[in-house]
């Protein structure tokens, strides 16, 4: 049986993950103080981003998937390139002599959550056309991640990010869209990202973010009394899925989503569903069992993973799996039980995608009572 063709694309960068000792600490104040020599051990290099990360997560489980994102002419660039290419993955990729690659700084500190010091670089003069109609045929699913680290894609409205999605909505392609959390005093965080979303979202069929990205975009006022709430925890270990996360899945159902598959950290993840007649509304190459997917809804609760290293990309993993697994035929259930495993299985490595477990593996675990938080 031939393999539903897939397309990732959006944003892609270096990732440089030192290496921190094992000690854990309370809060960031502890470990970066200014004239502080900080000890570290050897650093990770990996490519990060939505591209690499969901699209070589897609790839190694199994899917037909063709990455496109665009590089620099550079040190950083070869990098990208040369790492892509150990996966024969590297075709789709522009480089451009207009701006440097991109690179992300990741801080994974044992015991506190991910500090990301981060250049958007070639990311933001990504553009529409930068996907060729060539490249939608035959795929059965478009996947784009990171808008909000693309200044392409949010200037004007988010003109750019709309005129992509309906072109690929248009040519019987189904979509798919990630965000990304964004600095609020950053251009980006300026953005109205209501906005911008009500224009997409109508032609998203799966939409996957974490909770807080939404929040921020969707709610501004209730996110900063999250914030509040969470006096400088976790956001995400404050919410409570019925008063917090409901209204605001279904703000976004609202919006035109089909799918959503909303990230809540370490709890876990909300799923829902539109009804089987809104989803025949999706494109039939995707081959949605709409009868089993119409009205689903559930909260899963994460697994226990076998050890923490770094959070780098487990959203991202979950995404691929929970896209894979659709592709594949699994039942909605399935399909979030395997994107909860697959984020507990990345966050054992440092980096996206030396934790990733094949699909069958993660089930039979689940299927023989693997522990949940």
């Amino acid at each position: 049986m031939m393999k539903k063709k897939v397309i990732a694309a959006g944003h892609i960068c270096l990732d440089i993950t030192p290496g921190f000792p094992d000690r854990k600490v309370k809060d960031a104040a502890q470990i970066f103080q200014p004239g502080k020599l900080i000890e570290v051990r050897d650093a990770d290099v990996h490519t990060g981003g939505s591209v690499a990360n969901t699209g070589l997560a897609m790839k190694i489980l199994g899917a037909d998937v063709r990455l496109m994102g665009k590089v620099g002419k550079d040190a950083f660039g070869d990098m990208v390139l040369q790492i892509l290419r150990r996966y024969d993955a590297d075709g789709g990729m522009i480089r451009t002599d207009e701006s440097g690659t991109s690179y992300s700084v990741v801080l994974a500190v044992p015991g506190i959550d991910r500090i990301f010091l981060h250049n958007p670089g070639a990311n933001n003069i990504f553009h529409a056309d930068d996907v060729p109609e060539s490249a939608l045929k035959d795929a059965a699913l478009f996947h784009f991640g990171y808008p909000p680290l693309m200044a392409s894609m949010y200037e004007d409205g988010g003109r750019e990010l709309t005129s992509l999605f309906r072109r690929v909505h248009a040519e019987g392609v189904a979509t798919s869209l990630d965000l990304a959390a964004v600095d609020s005093a950053s251009e980006a965080g300026k953005q109205d990202w209501k906005a911008i979303l009500s224009g997409t979202l109508p032609y998203v069929d799966i939409f996957t973010p974490s909770v807080e990205e939404l929040c921020f975009m969707l709610d501004r006022e209730r996110f900063d009394s999250w914030q509040r709430r969470a006096g400088g925890k976790d956001i995400t270990t404050i919410l409570d899925p019925e008063t917090d996360i409901l209204p605001l899945a279904k703000q976004c159902m609202r919006m035109g989503v089909k799918i959503l598959l909303l990230k809540c950290g370490a709890p876990g993840m909300y799923c829902c569903c539109a009804d089987a007649d809104t989803l025949r509304q999706i494109t039939p190459t995707l081959d949605l069992d709409v009868e089993r997917w119409g009205s689903f809804e559930t909260f899963e609760k994460s697994y226990v993973p076998d050890r923490i290293l770094s959070g780098t990309g487990a959203g991202d993993t979950s995404i691929a799996a929970f896209l894979t697994a659709i592709l594949d035929g699994y039942a909605p259930e399935d399909c979030v039980h395997l994107a909860a495993a697959e984020g507990a299985s990345c966050i054992t490595e440092y980096d996206a995608l030396s934790g990733i477990r094949p699909l069958e593996e993660l089930k039979a675990r689940i299927d023989a009572g693997w522990q949940k938080v």
